[in-house]
C-alpha cells in the first residue's frame, strides 16, 4: 500500500489518493437519500458522491486496446463446422444428444 502524503485523503478502498474540489449540483431528493444511506452505513456523505463519481468514470472510460469477448457461431454453417476443433464437436453432440433426452416423452 502507498504511503499517504500531505493533502492525501483516506477513500476506503484501502489506498490514498490526491483529491481535487468540485463543485456539483444534485437532485435535493439525491441528497437526501445520500444523507440517510451514510448514516445508515457509519460513513461520510462525500463518500458515497465520491464512489458514485469513481462508478460513472469507469462507465464512461474509453479503454485503449479493446476488450477481448468471446464469439460466438450460429449453427447450420458448414464453414463454422470444419473451423471448429474436434472438442467443440464432441461438446456439442453430446449437448444435441442431452436436449434430444429432454423431447423423448418419459416412460
Amino acid at each position: 500500500m502507498t504511503q499517504p502524503r500531505e493533502g492525501d485523503v483516506y477513500n476506503g478502498y484501502h489506498t490514498f489518493m490526491g483529491l481535487k474540489r468540485t463543485t456539483v449540483y444534485a437532485d435535493a431528493e439525491d441528497l437526501a437519500i445520500i444523507k440517510e444511506a451514510a448514516g445508515r452505513e457509519g460513513i461520510a456523505e462525500a463518500e458515497i458522491i465520491r464512489e458514485a463519481i469513481h462508478l460513472a468514470a469507469l462507465a464512461k472510460r474509453v479503454w485503449d486496446t479493446p476488450l477481448a469477448l468471446p464469439t460466438f457461431r450460429s449453427e447450420g454453417s458448414d464453414a463454422d463446422e470444419e473451423a471448429r476443433s474436434p472438442l467443440e464437436r464432441i461438446w456439442d453432440a453430446k449437448a444435441r444428444a442431452y436436449e434430444e433426452t429432454k423431447r423423448r416423452p418419459q416412460a
